[in-house]
């Protein structure tokens, strides 16, 4: 995802991409970063979550995210093909 002038832009990327996989690059810091595939399932004012892939259908771990997260890069999205 490239750099973003305002939240405004985050948060219609997100809104336009939902239902869409994408990968989640997330920066823990001390140079960790972990990387997953997913979702985006739900949309929410301030948030919005993302059902991860696993290899077992029973368990669906589904995880959330502010806006404000993505615009300071501390969460990276990128469109799967």
């Amino acid at each position: 995802m490239k750099q973003h002038a305002d939240m405004g832009t985050v948060v219609r990327y997100v809104k336009g991409n939902v239902g869409k996989r994408v990968r989640i690059m997330e920066n823990k810091g001390r140079n960790r970063v972990d990387v997953a595939e997913g979702v985006i399932t739900n949309i929410y004012p301030c948030l919005f979550t993302i059902r991860l892939d696993d290899s077992s259908p029973a368990i669906n771990k589904e995880i959330s995210y502010t806006y404000t997260d993505v615009f300071t890069r501390d969460v990276e999205l990128e469109l799967c093909s």
